[in-house]
């Protein structure tokens, strides 16, 4: 097996707005050494997958102010996001719009030039005692194309070195304490590269591709956080899972919420306009959670739509045709092209589908990773040299539910703020101990020489359909449990899996391998917290616990893993906020 050993001031993994962001500010603070490594092209990231808009308190359209931005975001965390956090992150993301702007990003303008906003599901003013707020930033409803490739841009004008096509199969941790670096497959040479750094920043996605039924991309394998576990390390609410309202019938494809935002509504087989009996105020731009558990119980109740009942109208042909032909552009090419209806002239076939993991690995506000032991009243340890960044990390910015056009705003305000970060930390690197690069190693080794019956494709599309049948919108003990254990036998018989080709060049089959490792992994870690959190609070609703229970609940899973057995433990949410005492939101009942 052939080796190359690298060393940089900083290794970023993963290429998406979060990586790319990252990179940037790494520049921009000094820092010169930087390597992004990434299993695809960059431009083939899930960043482009973004639709509908980035928040941001602009007041463009309507006034605005980042306090309520804030409280909209906690609310729709249903009160478990973690306060210092958000209040960063609103605080400064009307800076993070304009500095976009300026690298590029083709910003959709009202006629007075300013930058177009819409309003979203669960955005409010005045502390949700007002109207809808316009705070959704938009490019048409391309928002994260436009982003992506203008980082993308930035990070080739100033000549960040990209590893594309290597495959990251372990962090090189000791400890629980310390971080040197990765080991990563370079696809294209077949050899084993040892990447060693001051930093590593994860920034590798999310994990919905543990469901049968996503809008992620394919690439969403949960990579960066099947290796913490791997390292000993903690993952942090893996049970909260975000089903987006509107998934493209057949398909999962996305259909925007920015078709509702523009004033697109959901119908069921009745034409009842049914969101007013669930959420009489904000009707079709509630919370996502809200909005999913309604659609799923019309199917429930049997007021579905179709010859099976199980789905929905979202109606269109309601808005003017050239309101839709400009602001929602993709939606009519994408209807189109996998179903063939004309969206204004007719309905479209919607279904929740697995959309986003507020759940990954638990950082601080300096984006540093970190780890709890046994005695949680203790303060929690800092893994050093570990960054994690995006859907990847745990904040815990978006709580129990993210609000929607929160996720690029994480990407780029947390990917600026861990370069930053990341500049404080150079010049303190320790050599690598053998021992764990070995290990690293081995593990390929290992993969490479199995002999086994079964076949990783069919394990990973058996996962699948446990984890959407057993770990759904709705949710009670005895689905869990029974899920929990097939996914358990489903790791038991992973130990079996062979590999056919033995090469480390372009083998697909070992990709496959170590991704179906991961998400089953990832799916242990969403069974078992969401068997553990006895209660429903945001995107996890335990039909057996209907009622939230902030006096037993009101914090954060922590789950581990050392290959045998899980271990689970809870952390209290972080209220203190950074110096503004406004944001300072207490727990209340959660309408819309």
């Amino acid at each position: 097996m052939n080796l190359v050993n690298r060393k940089f001031d900083v290794i970023i993994i993963g290429s998406g707005g979060a990586g790319l962001m990252a990179a940037i500010s790494c520049l921009k603070s000094g820092i010169k050494n930087i390597a992004i490594i990434s299993k695809v092209i960059p431009t083939l990231s899930h960043t482009v997958a973004a639709k509908g808009g980035i928040n941001a308190a602009l007041g463009n359209k309507t006034k605005d102010d980042w306090h309520w931005h804030a409280y909209d975001t906690i609310k729709s965390g249903d009160f478990i996001a973690d306060h210092d956090v958000v209040e960063y992150m609103c605080k400064v993301a009307p800076e993070a719009i304009y500095n976009l702007e300026k690298i590029g990003v083709a910003f959709a303008r009202f006629d007075n030039g300013t930058i177009y906003q819409r309003p979203y599901g669960g955005q409010t003013t005045n502390f949700g005692n007002g109207g809808m707020a316009y705070r959704a930033c938009s490019a048409k409803d391309d928002i994260g194309h436009s982003i992506l490739h203008s980082l993308y841009g930035q990070c080739l004008k100033n000549n960040v070195t990209f590893f594309n096509e290597f495959f990251v199969t372990d962090l090189l941790v000791e400890n629980q304490d310390i971080c040197y670096g990765a080991v990563a497959i370079d696809l294209s040479e077949g050899m084993v590269n040892i990447f060693e750094a001051d930093v590593t920043i994860i920034a590798s996605g999310g994990h919905s591709q543990i469901y049968q039924n996503t809008t992620s991309s394919s690439i969403c394998t949960g990579d960066g956080g099947a290796a913490v576990l791997r390292a000993g390390l903690q993952l942090q609410d893996m049970e909260f899972v975000q089903f987006h309202p509107t998934g493209l019938y057949g398909s999962g494809l996305l259909i925007t919420e920015a078709a509702r935002g523009e004033g697109g509504y959901l119908i069921n087989s009745a034409g009842q306009r049914f969101m007013e009996y669930y959420a009489p105020k904000s009707l079709d731009l509630a919370s996502r959670d809200v909005v999913a558990r309604a659609i799923s119980t019309e199917i429930y109740r049997g007021y579905g739509c179709g010859k099976d009942k199980d789905y929905i109208h979202l109606v269109l042909n309601n808005l003017d045709k050239k309101l839709i032909m400009d602001k929602l552009p993709g939606v009519v090419k994408l209807v189109k092209s996998f179903v063939g209806i004309d969206v204004t002239k007719d309905p479209i076939p919607v279904v929740p589908v697995a959309h986003y993991t507020m759940g990954g690995i638990p950082t601080n506000l300096n984006c540093e990773v970190t780890y709890c032991d046994s005695d949680l009243n203790q303060p929690e340890k800092i893994v050093s040299g570990l960054l994690a960044i995006g859907e990847a990390a745990c904040a815990s910015v978006h709580g129990a539910n993210r609000l929607g056009c929160n996720s690029l705003l994480d990407i780029v305000v947390f990917g600026d703020l861990s370069g930053k970060v990341a500049s404080g930390l150079i010049g303190k690197r320790n050599k690598v101990p053998s021992e764990i690069i070995n290990r690293a190693v081995n593990n390929i080794k290992n993969i490479l020489i199995k002999e086994g019956e079964l076949d990783a494709s069919k394990i990973k599309s058996e996962l699948k359909r446990i984890t959407w049948q057993f770990a759904g919108v709705f949710r009670n003990k005895t689905l869990l449990e029974s899920g929990l254990e097939q996914v358990q036998k489903l790791h038991l018989d992973f130990a079996s899996a062979k590999i056919k080709n033995k090469s480390l060049f372009w083998n697909n089959e070992l990709v496959e391998h170590f991704e179906t490792q991961n998400l089953i992994l990832q799916s242990i870690a969403t069974f078992a917290s969401a068997l553990f959190r006895e209660e429903s609070r945001g995107a996890h609703y335990r039909e057996d616990f209907q009622s939230r229970d902030d006096q037993n609940w009101l914090g954060h899973s922590l789950f581990s893993f050392d290959d045998k057995n899980f271990n689970l433990k809870t952390r209290p949410v972080r209220t203190k906020a950074i110096g503004d005492q406004k944001i300072i939101i207490k727990p209340e009942e959660r309408k819309y």
